[in-house]
């Protein structure tokens, strides 16, 4: 059975200029297979329900085809069942071609367009008029809000429909959408502003500050126009506000090229000058999908509230969070010199059904990799967890884009993520990939082991390490450098190297991709990476960032 929409739009003419210009091969499989695209599937139903305008087209007895704009409240166009739309008719400039055409040909297309997401629908039907006595129907298509005078109303019998290509769609904004992007960005420069004026009165009046007030830390020097020294020149060209904590950032090429390609799972390092001056990076997953060489996105958390709410954070720990200078002063035009993408959590290529699992700001890779999986066709699911809906970045997005393959978790409506049944009920093939939270990954690498599931069918990618908190210090020695010195109970011994002046290389600092492995003297560690390779561990060597000495003193050939 052919695809009903191709049917109606690949006539013998469209089929010989599609032949001519070599595209009739990607659209031989609409020809075959059995038709869905003449029912409206909850993703359909969602994104007609969030249109507040679309364009019409109807045909006149001169055979010319007329094309008509219609607004109204969002959801104005009412989904009565998977086959049948329906809409009040408002009174308007009283021309009634559109209704006139209507009463001679019943075919109606109509084109919905997401402007901020860059999403199409086209859509064909047959149209007819309710009958004036018909006031329970025309009731139904009423918008209870929408003081404008109903004078008819139509529904339409859904012939076929298809999901049109994002290509030259130019992202536009309703005053809604961009009052959501500005009132965080307003209230965080109020603050900001009261916060500076309450410094500049008690400068003025001669108080003093301590260094660990609120008010001292927040000094507003000049952040650099340019910083990093990487092969790869971007400039920030986007910034969207995705929840209260959260940032989505775009970047692109300085000279508007080309960028690298990436595959799923890859990060980039972004250079951060903290407030003394140093450089440091931080690596954010890219959570754009990965078939765009426009544009790089990431989105990042501000844990800067979380790390004063936590009693065992020192106060200078704050003032070094590099999510929290990137609030602060990421700011459009900013160029940043990066290294290019690099991926140590990448897809396998096989046809195992997958399972995605995102715990918080964990989505970004997880989010790229379902955007891959849904274009290569594969079997998948994604369970997506979070305090609340309206802090899981991304959410609303991926409800339009994987419909019935999306399964939220919000923990304030008490709606909880069973892992233990997850894992046992999943397809035997099936290949875990999950990002989140230590607890969260710890807890699945356990349970895995419990049920027996191959190691080889777990892939994660922590984006944070925090060190044990039955640690212990120890002493480590430099055998090179000479150097002793003792690695405190939660410090790791590459920011215990790093503060005595040894420029070890370091990348991740989750023990994922081996840049600051190093060979031991003498001393047993305790393993807490994720990418050495037993026989690595058989000839001495370590991961600084996570590893730990197991007795009270260890060597390092540094």
């Amino acid at each position: 059975m052919a695809h009903k929409y191709a049917q109606l739009a690949f006539t013998e003419t469209v089929r010989a200029m599609q032949q001519e210009q070599n595209s009739r091969a990607g659209y031989a499989s609409m020809d075959q297979g059995e038709d869905y695209n003449f029912l409206l599937s909850a993703v359909e139903a969602e994104f007609i329900a969030q249109r507040d305008s679309l364009y019409m087209a109807s045909v006149s007895e001169t055979d010319w085809p007329y094309v008509q704009h219609r607004g109204g409240p969002k959801g104005f166009l009412k989904v009565l069942d998977a086959s049948t739309l329906g809409f009040a008719d408002y009174k308007g400039n009283r021309q009634y071609v559109s209704a006139g055409n209507f009463r001679n040909n019943d075919r109606v297309a109509l084109i919905f367009v997401d402007y901020p997401n860059k999403r199409r629908l086209k859509l064909m039907g047959r149209i007819s008029q309710v009958a004036e006595d018909d006031w329970q129907t025309l009731a139904s298509l009423e918008d209870d809000d929408y003081r404008a005078k109903v004078e008819r109303g139509f529904v339409i019998k859904v012939e076929a429909f298809d999901w049109n290509c994002p290509q030259h769609i130019t992202p536009r904004y309703s005053e809604s959408e961009i009052e959501s992007l500005i009132i965080p960005l307003t209230n965080e420069l109020s603050d900001l502003k009261a916060q500076l004026k309450t410094q500049q009165l008690a400068s003025s009046s001669g108080e003093g500050l301590s260094k660990n007030s609120a008010v001292a830390k927040v000094s507003l020097p000049d952040y650099p126009k340019i910083s990093g020294e990487g092969e790869l020149p971007l400039v920030i060209s986007g910034i969207r506000q995705l929840t209260p904590r959260i940032r989505a950032i775009e970047l692109r090429h300085v000279k508007g090229e080309a960028l690298p390609a990436f595959e799923a799972g890859a990060h980039l390092a972004i250079p951060v000058v903290l407030n003394d001056g140093k450089v440091t990076h931080r690596h954010y997953s890219l959570c754009s999908n990965p078939s765009r060489t426009d544009c790089y996105e990431i989105a990042v958390l501000n844990d800067h509230n979380e790390l004063k709410e936590d009693n065992n954070v020192d106060n200078s720990d704050i003032e070094e969070s590099g999510s929290a200078v990137i609030h602060q002063y990421f700011t459009l035009g900013l160029r940043l010199n990066c290294v290019q993408p690099q991926n140590y959590f990448p897809l396998e290529q096989s046809t195992d059904p997958v399972v995605l699992i995102a715990g918080g700001i964990g989505i970004t890779p997880i989010k790229a990799m379902a955007l891959t999986l849904t274009s290569q066709q594969r079997d998948f699911s994604l369970h997506y967890c979070g305090r609340s809906i309206d802090e899981m970045a991304f959410s609303d997005r991926l409800s339009r884009q994987l419909g019935d393959k999306l399964y939220l978790y919000a923990s304030d409506e008490g709606n909880k993520l069973n892992l233990e049944k997850l894992l046992t009920s999943s397809p035997i093939k099936a290949h875990f990939y999950f990002c989140g939270p230590q607890k969260m990954i710890d807890q699945l690498l356990e349970l895995a082991k419990q049920h027996g599931i191959d190691s080889t069918r777990l892939h994660f990618e922590r984006f944070e390490h925090k060190i044990d908190a039955t640690a212990k210090p120890f002493t480590v020695t430099l055998k090179r450098s000479s150097k002793q010195f003792t690695v405190s109970a939660q410090e790791s011994i590459l920011d215990a190297v790093l503060a005595q002046g040894i420029n070890v290389p370091y990348s991740c600092k989750t023990g994922e991709c081996k840049t600051c492995v190093v060979p031991v003297v003498n001393g047993n560690v305790i393993h807490k990476d994720e990418c050495l390779t037993n026989t690595d561990k058989v000839n001495k060597l370590m991961c600084l960032c996570v590893s730990r000495a197991a007795q009270d003193t260890l060597e390092l050939d540094l």
